[in-house]
């Protein structure tokens, strides 16, 4: 059961204030560990793609992060200097005020240029930030993304005002139905938290709680 939940975590550090010593340590913990990936700010891709060349591990970054309101051609560039630094993977962050103001032609153009930007190259994942949706928001987001051609749906940032539930992961699972990735990110901290994402619907977990989690420990990490 372990080392399956290891194969699901994003191995997660996105502080402001994170180090190489502790970008490097955490690589070498995903390698220990055998986590699906590290995901680390575009700063330290290339570090953290030196260190794990060679290992299943892959390296992933965010875009637009984490407020989501650049423009998709910012976000275009990001997504291509990042993979071009060894990214294998990108989480970016939809323009939030666009789906409000339900200018989805925008939002769907966002995503598209990160996932053209990415395509053949890097799997692409799409940030929601549940917490500021409605449910009616929730879904609209999830159903661009799907068409936009993302691989993936993603609840949060970790930096907003709340993290991932149960509630969302469900919801987000019945609307991408099953051949699209659905991650949780922001607030899981235990391995029963993991599980119970993981059975509502989730297919990767994101945190940076990912060693507590797989050793059945409990961690107060906030993202």
């Amino acid at each position: 059961m372990s080392e399956q939940i290891a194969r699901m975590i994003d191995h997660t550090l996105l502080k402001a204030d994170a180090n190489k010593e502790q970008v490097v340590t955490l690589a070498n913990e995903a390698k220990e560990y055998n986590f699906a990936s590290v995901c680390v700010n575009p700063t330290w891709v290339h570090t953290s793609a030196q260190i794990l060349q060679g290992t299943e591990v892959k390296v992933c970054t965010v875009i637009g992060f984490p407020l989501g309101a650049n423009t998709p051609e910012t976000k275009a560039f990001e997504t291509k200097n990042a993979i071009e630094n060894g990214a294998t993977e990108v989480d970016m962050v939809i323009n939030i005020g666009a789906l409000k103001d339900k200018n989805d032609e925008l939002v769907e153009k966002d995503i598209k240029a990160v996932v053209d930007a990415a395509k053949g190259k890097a799997l692409t994942k799409v940030i929601i930030e549940t917490s500021l949706l409605t449910d009616e928001e929730k879904v609209r987001a999830c159903v661009i993304a799907v068409r936009a051609g993302t691989d993936f749906v993603k609840t949060s940032t970790g930096f907003s005002t709340g993290g991932a539930t149960v509630e969302d992961i469900a919801l987000m699972r019945k609307t991408v139905g099953p051949d699209i990735g659905v991650k949780a990110s922001g607030g899981v901290r235990d391995r029963e938290g993991a599980i119970a994402m993981i059975e509502a619907g989730a297919t990767r977990i994101g945190a940076s709680a990912g060693i507590a989690i797989v050793k059945g420990e409990k961690s107060d990490a906030a993202y």
